[in-house]
C-alpha cells in the first residue's frame, strides 16, 4: 500500500518543489505531488521541512557509527578508509535501522605514512584489530598491484594518501612517491573506479590534481586559496569534501556547543560527547577563516563541494567530531563559509550522490530510495534548525525522532 507524506515543504535536493506531497511505496518514492487515495497511510509533516537523506561524504565508520549517523538523518556514509567488504555493506544496505555504507577499503599509502602515526589511538580500525595488515605501496608497479586487489576485494572508488604529516603534528612522514600515485589513479580509471585524494597542504593539492585524481577527501588549511588552485580545481573538475568541522578540530577548535544542545546530548552516548568536546589540536597555527575563505572562492567558481566530516571513533584527542550530528555542524559551516543553506543542503544531497555515481539517492524524485529527513523549523533560514530532526525515513522504513 502506498504512504503518503502530506503537509511538507519539500526540498528534492536541489531546489523548493511546489508539491507537498511525498508518496512511498516499499522501499521507494512512487510519486511527487500525488493526492492520498481513499483508506491509504498519511503522515502529516505539519508543515516541517523534508529533504532527502543527508550523505557524509567522508567517514571511518563502523556499526556504532551507521547507526549513530541514522539519528540524525544521515542515511548514507561514505567510508574513506576501513575495511567494509561487499559482502558486509550488502548486509548493512539490507538493515534499515543503519545508515547505508560505500567504502575505499583501505587507501594507497607510504610505508610507515599516513595514517600510521594516529593508529595506536584508532581501536578497532587499528592494524590486527579487525583482521587487516597496513597495506603499503612504493613503485607504480606497488599501486597498480595495489588498486586491482582492493576492487577485486569490492572497493567502491579509491583513496590516496598524500600527507607528509605537518599539518597532522608529524612532519616528516614518508611519502608515497609520485609516480605511484599516477600509476595507481591511471588504473583505477581504468577499471571505472573514482579516487579520491587525502591532501591538506596546498602542495599536496597539486600533486593530487597533477596524479588527476577525481575528488579531494579534504581542503587544504596551510594557505588560502589563491586564484591558480581555484582555476587548476575547476580545469581538472574535482570536487571537494572541505570537511571544515576536522579543519576547525585541527587548529583546536571543539564542538562542545554541539554536545552542549540537547538535540544532540539526547542522541549521543557520553563518550562522543565528550569526543565532541576535544579537538586534534595539531595546528594551532592555522587561520580558520582562511579555509572558509578558500571554501567561498571555490563555491564561486563553481567547484562541486560536498559535506563530509571525517568522523571515526569517541577519542576526544581525535575530537571535535562526531558521526551525524557534525554533518549538521558541516552544515552550519558552509553557510558560515557564504553557501546558502540550500546550497550546503546540496552539498549533503544531490551533489554527493552525483559525484561518487549514487543514482539511486540524493534526491526526492519518484522511483529513488526513500531516504528522507523531516526537520521542525526554517533551517533554510536558520541552519541549526537542521537538528530539529522530526522523523528519518531509510528506505521507507520510518524512525521517529
Amino acid at each position: 500500500m502506498k504512504r503518503h507524506i502530506v503537509n511538507a515543504r519539500v526540498f528534492d535536493g536541489e531546489k523548493f518543489l511546489d508539491a507537498r506531497t511525498v508518496t512511498l511505496e516499499h522501499q521507494r518514492i512512487a510519486a511527487v505531488g500525488e493526492t492520498p487515495a481513499a483508506g491509504e497511510e498519511v503522515f502529516d509533516a505539519n508543515g516541517a521541512t523534508l529533504v532527502p537523506g543527508l550523505i557524509d561524504a567522508h567517514v571511518h565508520t563502523s556499526i556504532d557509527g551507521l547507526r549513530d549517523a541514522l539519528k540524525f538523518g544521515v542515511t548514507t556514509e561514505l567510508e574513506m578508509q576501513g575495511y567494509w567488504t561487499r559482502q558486509q555493506r550488502k548486509e548493512i544496505d539490507d538493515d534499515d535501522s543503519l545508515a547505508d555504507v560505500r567504502s575505499s577499503l583501505l587507501a594507497l599509502m607510504s610505508d610507515g605514512g599516513h595514517p600510521s602515526e594516529l593508529m595506536h589511538d584508532l581501536g578497532e580500525h587499528g592494524p590486527g584489530e579487525g583482521g587487516w595488515t597496513m597495506p603499503h605501496v612504493t613503485t607504480p608497479d606497488d599501486a597498480v598491484a595495489h588498486v586491482n586487489t582492493f576492487v577485486e576485494q569490492g572497493a567502491d572508488y579509491l583513496k590516496v594518501m598524500i600527507e607528509e604529516g605537518t599539518v597532522m603534528g608529524h612532519p616528516g612522514l614518508p611519502l608515497i612517491d609520485p609516480a605511484a600515485v599516477k600509476a595507481g589513479v591511471d588504473e583505477a580509471h581504468r577499471l571505472g573506479k573514482k579516487v579520491i585524494a587525502h591532501a591538506i597542504t596546498l602542495e599536496a593539492t597539486r600533486q593530487a590534481i597533477d596524479a588527476g585524481v577525481d575528488g579531494l577527501a579534504h581542503l587544504f588549511v596551510d594557505q588560502r586559496a589563491d586564484e591558480r588552485i581555484v582555476s587548476a580545481l575547476v580545469e581538472a573538475g574535482v570536487f571537494v569534501a572541505p570537511c571544515l568541522v576536522v579543519s576547525a578540530s585541527l587548529m583546536g577548535y571543539h564542538a562542545a556547543a554541539l554536545a552542549d544542545d540537547p538535540r544532540v546530548a539526547s542522541r549521543l552516548s557520553e563518550p562522543w560527547l565528550d569526543t565532541l568536546r576535544g579537538s586534534f589540536n595539531a595546528y594551532p597555527q592555522g587561520v580558520f577563516q582562511h579555509v572558509l575563505d578558500s571554501v567561498a572562492a571555490l563555491h564561486a567558481a563553481g567547484v562541486d563541494l560536498l559535506a563530509g566530516t571525517d568522523a571515526s571513533i569517541p577519542v576526544p584527542s581525535h575530537g571535535g567530531v562526531a558521526h551525524g550530528a557534525s554533518v549538521h555542524h558541516e552544515l552550519a559551516l558552509l553557510t558560515e563559509a557564504g553557501l546558502s543553506p540550500s546550497a550546503a543542503f546540496t552539498a549533503a544531497t544531490a551533489t554527493p550522490a552525483r559525484c561518487f555515481g549514487l543514482t539511486d539517492r540524493g534526491r526526492i524524485a519518484p522511483g529513488l530510495r526513500a531516504d528522507l529527513l523531516l526537520m521542525d523549523g526554517d533551517p533554510f533560514t536558520t541552519i541549526s534548525d537542521s537538528l530539529s530532526v522530526t522523523a528519518i525515513w531509510r528506505r521507507g522504513t520510518r524512525h521517529a525522532a
